[in-house]
């Protein structure tokens, strides 16, 4: 109930943001905003930019589960496969009922170590872990990276991530277009009923600008979530000890993140990427972060 609301408020502030901004920039222009990419209006075009920006964005969540198991090539256990998977089965288990989730699937993967937490829903979720983490960690270290990520699902993270995609897309959709179309009209002066090329040059330039610049932000939120799992993963179980070892273990060892690049941002381990662009923040930062718990 709470995403859905999230979502209406969230379109409705776009709504109105944008209104504000059309009637701006019509009155510069001295010529309302129609034509070329604009002839039903600022509804018709801004639904549709939504819809373009948030379909893909549910999609993509939709079919979260899906896509990590086929690109890690994760097998899901139920326990019974060994004591090791008994241990992780258990674990997350517990862990899920102290965080007041429903106990997500349970996954191994060959790899690196690191582990992942993915799902549409809180109560339907996937936590996949690597046989690097599980050969390298005690098992002390591995709960708490356990506990991260059931921390993310109890969080809401993936869900939340989604919602600000999707504002994001819409945005660049539509400030791509209007670009586009003051290039076109008011630049080039382009009398035709139909857009000409200066606004689909502009149109793809202007995306990819805006889809910079809101990759940016959207990084900085993913930090933020990162920061806020690892908090957690310490409350979960009691101490912060744990997750900094686990991290520390990680920092030693660390060299890359052995997920593939659309997995990335779902992972525990840090990115030798450039900060700002970095969807997890330094792991030594994550561990100075983590003194302060219980203080």
């Amino acid at each position: 109930m709470r995403a859905i609301l999230m979502l209406v408020l969230t379109n409705l502030a776009i709504l109105a943001t944008v209104s504000i901004v059309w009637s701006v920039a019509g009155a510069i222009t001295g010529k309302p905003l129609g034509g070329a990419g604009f002839h039903d209006g600022i509804g018709t075009v801004l639904l549709a930019c939504a819809i373009l920006g948030f379909t893909g964005a549910y999609v993509s969540l939709l079919m979260s589960k899906f896509i990590a198991k086929w690109s890690t090539r994760l097998k899901t256990i139920t326990g019974h496969e060994g004591s090791r998977e008994a241990w992780l089965v258990s674990t997350v288990e517990r862990l899920a009922q102290r965080a007041g989730i429903r106990t997500p699937e349970v996954g191994i993967y060959e790899g690196a170590p690191n582990a992942f937490a993915t799902g549409a829903f809180r109560n339907s979720a996937l936590v996949g872990v690597s046989t690097g983490l599980l050969e390298t960690m005690p098992k002390e270290e591995v709960e708490a990276v356990l506990a991260h990520e059931v921390a993310h699902i109890a969080n809401g993270d993936m869900q939340t991530m989604t919602l600000v995609q999707g504002v994001f897309n819409t945005f660049v959709y539509f400030f791509a277009r209007l670009a586009g179309h003051f290039v076109d009209r008011v630049v080039l002066k382009n009398e035709d009923d139909a857009p000409g090329a200066g606004y689909w040059i502009t149109n793809v330039i202007a995306q990819i600008f805006f889809g910079i610049l809101a990759t940016l932000v959207l990084m900085a939120y993913s930090r933020h979530r990162e920061y806020r799992a690892d908090w957690g993963a310490a409350e979960l179980m009691g101490r912060a000890t744990p997750m900094q070892q686990a991290l520390g273990t990680l920092l030693r060892m660390q060299s890359g993140s052995g997920l593939p690049a659309s997995m990335a941002a779902m992972g525990i381990n840090g990115e030798k990427m450039l900060a700002l662009f970095s969807s997890h923040p330094p792991l030594e930062s994550r561990i100075e972060r983590l003194d302060g718990f219980g203080r």
